[in-house]
């Protein structure tokens, strides 16, 4: 019996995904998580053999959190869920550790058999990803695709002028991880300073000052 966690913030896709995987004979979902701090406490706590991961979460994302629980629970797999398909987002998935990568538009069809995939050690990527074949990227073009909704929402609170700090406490986290966060959507967009982003954010309509 494969024991899984699905840790999505939208409930019908959480309960609907559960569901789905439950119907299996050979698959049993553990617990359910509605954000990425959830997601490590609970496979931390339980140890599934598999976690089902939304990318795009409140509180901790599934990059971040798909990090942690592989660093922390070996044991467990992580397939990635995200509607985002740019390439930079699905090698960072995979960079962070993540064994499959799944287009939401596609789990309900792929779910179960990236779960038994990755449980049995495989790899397993969902359809529109073809530029793991050597395909191209349908969103590459875009430079703003490969950003996360954490990196995007401390984007626009740094263009609006609000310091580190002021950043952490209207988003609920630390100085120090939204500085992370800063860091990297910096090194992401090729900008080497504060006017730079800032002009950047307003061409691509990323705040409203647009």
């Amino acid at each position: 019996m494969i024991r899984v966690l699905v840790a999505d913030d939208h409930g019908v896709m959480r309960d609907g995904l559960r569901r789905l995987l439950d119907a299996d004979p050979g698959i049993c979902v553990v617990a359910v998580a509605d954000d990425g701090r959830s997601a490590i406490a609970q496979a931390a706590a339980l140890r599934p053999e598999v976690v089902v991961m939304d990318i795009s979460m409140p509180a901790l994302g599934g990059i971040e959190a798909t990090r942690w629980i592989v660093g922390n629970v070996p044991d467990a797999a992580v397939v990635i869920l995200s509607m985002h398909s740019a390439e930079c987002t699905v090698r960072e998935a995979l960079a962070a550790g993540a064994r499959g990568y799944l287009l939401k538009e596609s789990a309900g069809e792929d779910v179960i058999g990236a779960v038994r995939a990755v449980a049995a050690g495989e790899r397993y990527f969902g359809r529109g990803l073809g530029f793991l074949e050597g395909g191209r990227s349908p969103n590459r073009a875009d430079p703003t695709a490969c950003l996360t909704a954490s990196e995007r929402r401390v984007l626009r609170l740094v263009v609006e002028g609000k310091s580190n700090a002021e950043a952490a406490r209207l988003l609920g986290l630390s100085v120090r991880t939204v500085e992370t966060y800063r860091v990297r959507l910096m090194h992401k967009l090729q900008v080497g300073d504060l006017p730079a982003l800032v002009k950047f954010a307003i061409r691509h309509g990323l705040t409203p000052v647009a």
